[in-house]
């Protein structure tokens, strides 16, 4: 009840400061056009801010960052809905459903309901910084190497059998290249350059944005022009009923909200992990326990809810093993914590005694994002709606200058926009062949935590296997693999005998 008590007079103190209010709705807006933008992440908004605000008293400090935090991580699913290019990596689950969505003509009420989902995740994330920080880290400190080779290779798994449209061994074998990539870099473990054909460039492992942008933007890009018969997309025109119904559209689903909250905590607060994985991991298990698995893929909001309640949940869980333990949970998270050490504040076991009240005022800060997200979000539903009403002879020469700015913008390195010129070729043919570009992201993301996890956890039990099949949650994510595996393959073998 202590926690409680001074999270609810550390948000009315921040909620009485016009200063504090007027700045996250402007830091809000801001981290939704940048994580709306291909190539703008969460993550480089945090970092461009940080440096920026060195001598920005320090409640402003975090007001703009939080800000940007949030409103990222949800603004990635407008342009995975409308144009069905990710803005951010913990935005491409929201695409499969998302951006069927919008091409029935239900843009606006997508993105207002994937709002309303974002803002109900990261109120819960904000409950559990506030109250639950404590249990959630004990949780999180169980995680060593063969947990998380088991967890990574379990997201890369379930990510390939939900994003392949056809057959799943094309979503694994998706999975399987970004992996593969992912073994371009300066080995972590032996400090050997592998695949980099001494290449500088490469020896920190294939930067994972002008990747994302390549597989996703540049293909859509190829096809619009490649087209030669204009498709008719037909226009955001959302009844009244639909319009009052958006509370009503989330709330039936109020089992898809509680589970992928608990995913997107628990996925969050494992150091390392974040909101990609926990985007993935949510959609997975809503397609799995829901009585419409087939229809996932078509255009269900309920296949939108659940990776945008997860992956901003994950955002509270990320802050807790930030704060509590100084290891952050997520890349975004990674950059507060330089943050945090610019402005003299120390996070970790000791942050409650030398910063009495700090946790709390994070909470009350993301808490207050929640709110400004809420305007923010009624502002820009209805003008992004209608960008499905420009031509796109005229949208993709904008999408395409900005995907290769947001690349080049990151390094200013001239190699990210070759990267994105070749990713982008081989996004087109691997498309053209039905291989869904979600899968090869995420293998990129998580390929290196799932060798270097594998190698250290066979060198500390001097070659044994037993490690991931004897621990109680290794041995937990290995059965939910093998469920996985079976249930795809008999999944696959039914369809090829119908």
């Amino acid at each position: 009840m202590e926690n409680l008590t001074t999270f609810i007079q550390s948000f009315f103190m921040l909620f009485t400061d016009i200063n504090i209010l007027l700045l996250m709705l402007g830091a809000t807006a801001l981290g939704v056009i940048i994580g709306a933008l291909p190539g703008l992440t969460a993550t480089m908004g945090i970092a461009l801010l940080t440096g920026l605000t060195y001598n920005v008293p320090l409640e402003y400090t975090f007001t703009i960052l939080m800000g940007v935090y949030v409103g990222g991580i949800y603004g990635g699913s407008i342009s995975a809905i409308l144009l069905n290019i990710p803005g951010t990596a913990s935005a491409a689950a929201t695409a499969l459903d998302g951006h069927q969505l919008a091409l029935q003509g239900k843009a606006e009420t997508a993105i207002k309901v994937t709002r309303l989902a974002s803002i109900i995740g990261t109120f819960i994330g904000v409950l559990a910084l506030a109250l639950l920080a404590p249990p959630l880290t004990n949780i999180a400190l169980k995680f060593t190497s063969p947990e998380y080779f088991m967890l990574a290779f379990f997201g890369v798994l379930i990510c390939g059998s939900v994003a392949a449209d056809d057959l799943s061994i094309k979503g694994w074998i998706a999975g399987l290249i970004g992996i593969l990539l992912a073994f371009v870099r300066l080995d972590d473990l032996e400090s050997i350059p592998r695949f980099t054909f001494e290449n500088f460039n490469l020896f920190s492992g294939v930067a994972v944005i002008p990747a994302m942008i390549g597989f996703y933007a540049i293909p859509e890009v190829i096809k619009a022009f490649a087209k030669t018969d204009k498709i008719e997309v037909t226009e955001a025109k959302d009844t009244v009923k639909e319009k009052i119904s958006t509370f009503k559209i989330v709330f039936s689903k109020l089992r898809v909200i509680i589970q992928s909250a608990l995913i997107g905590l628990g996925l969050g607060a494992l150091p390392g992990v974040g909101e990609d994985v926990a985007a993935w991991v949510g959609y997975d298990t809503a397609k799995r326990t829901s009585k419409d698995k087939a229809l996932y893929g078509t255009g269900l909001y309920e296949g939108a809810i659940a990776p945008e309640v997860a992956n901003n949940a994950a955002i509270g869980g990320a802050t807790i093993p930030l704060l509590t333990l100084g290891v952050p949970g997520s890349p975004p998270a990674a950059v507060l914590l330089g943050a945090l050490t610019l402005h003299g504040i120390r996070p970790g076991p000791m942050i409650n005694i030398e910063s009495p009240g700090f946790i709390s005022q994070m909470a009350a800060l993301i808490m207050l994002a929640v709110i400004a997200l809420w305007v923010v979000g009624m502002i820009l539903a209805k003008p992004m709606a209608k960008i499905l009403k420009i031509p796109t002879v005229y949208l993709m020469p904008v999408v395409a200058a900005l995907s290769v700015i947001g690349a080049y913008a990151i390094n200013l390195s001239k190699f990210d926009l070759i990267m994105v010129l070749i990713f982008g070729i081989l996004g087109y043919f691997l498309s053209k062949m039905c291989y869904s570009p979600a899968p090869i992201v995420l293998g990129l993301i998580l390929g290196n935590m799932i060798d270097v996890t594998f190698r250290r956890t066979l060198i500390v039990s001097n070659g044994s296997f037993a490690p991931f099949f004897t621990r109680p949650i290794a041995l937990i994510f290995f059965v939910l693999i093998a469920i996985t595996i079976v249930s795809q393959v008999r999944a696959t073998i039914k369809r090829s005998d119908a």
